[in-house]
């Protein structure tokens, strides 16, 4: 059984309360018809009920009516719904007028449908941008207890398999933070390994913090500042198995890692890689799955207090499937 095939599993063992609120966008519809019917988790679809049943039945969907469809400009809970977002938002300056046309957007519906225990996870992205898909989840659901900034994980599948578990990498920030401070890149440490676990599958994460030095072989503000967020990781969490600085090739090869750092036990052995800074990150991913021909499987966003993902405006009925399933891990852990 691959990866994907193991999360599907794993989603469908403890199922979760998803909500889609492009529910009239051809895609999402089709991705949550196959959800259905697989059994994955329960949907919650927002949007014009008429329009998505209409849908539905034109593009010949068997299994819509199993999903509950909640209509954004005709909610009985809109009034509930406003008053709290007014709250959540009162130090902000926002109005009860401001709020009551927030909750109509679909972005916000779903946060605040997640805020109230309705549902345990978002998916967004096919229609809307990543801010638009952040902003929400940010000012209602807001970030996990201890967490200050959202990160972006990326599961890496690669031909391997004497690297990470078994040929599978996952790494962090890809996506979010540019240009993380130590306290930050401790946190995307921790919730890196927490994805690992999460989603993965991993049992035993273990974490290197990458550099361009190991132990010392460079001196340099960055490699610094990768040792106080290694300091500040272990303060936070620990019991996480967790090392750095480490190079790239001494966190995954045995021989290498032996040489440059030893008595570690994270070097040679890493599966969870966390980079100094975005731009390290979103390079050195798309390297290794173009060059490496890895299969890349994200950005899984983390550090939001439920899960909230974001997806490619490109994005394939098969890409919101399985965003689907890897939402429903992370909540299960929540």
């Amino acid at each position: 059984m691959d990866l994907l095939q193991q999360i599907v599993a794993r989603a469908k063992a403890n199922k979760q309360r998803i909500v889609l609120p492009e529910a009239e966008e051809e895609r999402t519809l089709r991705a949550a018809d196959r959800v259905l019917a697989d059994d994955l988790a329960n949907i919650i679809l927002i949007g014009n009920p008429e329009s998505i049943k209409a849908d539905a039945e034109k593009y010949g969907l068997q299994n819509i009516d199993k999903a509950t469809i909640i209509d954004p400009l005709n909610n009985p809970r809109s009034e509930e719904y406003a008053q709290l977002l007014a709250e959540l938002r009162k130090k902000k300056g926002m109005t009860i007028e401001e709020a009551r046309e927030l909750v109509k957007n679909p972005l916000y519906l779903g946060c605040m449908i997640i805020k109230t225990e309705g549902a345990d996870g978002q998916i967004s992205g096919a229609l809307s941008t990543t801010g638009e898909t952040l902003r929400p989840a940010l000012q209602i659901i807001k970030c996990a207890p201890g967490i200050t900034c959202v990160s972006g994980a990326m599961l890496l599948i690669t031909k391997q398999p004497q690297y990470g578990e078994n040929g599978v990498v996952v790494v962090g920030d890809v996506a979010v933070t540019p240009m993380p401070d130590a306290n930050q890149l401790a946190q995307i440490a921790v919730c890196t390994a927490q994805t690992a676990k999460s989603v993965a599958g991993f049992d035993d994460p273990r974490v290197a913090m990458l550099s361009f030095s190991t132990k010392g072989s460079a001196k340099h503000e960055v490699v610094d500042k990768v040792l106080e967020a290694t300091q500040m990781a272990h303060e936070m969490a620990p019991e996480l198995k967790l090392d750095g600085e480490l190079q790239a090739d001494a966190a995954l090869v045995p021989s290498v890692g032996a040489k440059k750092a030893p008595g570690s036990d994270i070097a040679g052995k890493a599966n969870v890689l966390v980079f100094p800074n975005l731009e390290v990150g979103n390079i050195g991913y798309k390297l290794v799955q173009r060059l490496g021909d890895a299969i890349a499987i994200g950005p899984i966003l983390q550090g939001i207090a439920r899960p909230v993902n974001d997806l490619s405006r490109g994005c394939s009925v098969d890409d919101i499937y399985y965003m689907v399933a890897i939402t429903a891990c992370q909540a299960q852990s929540r």
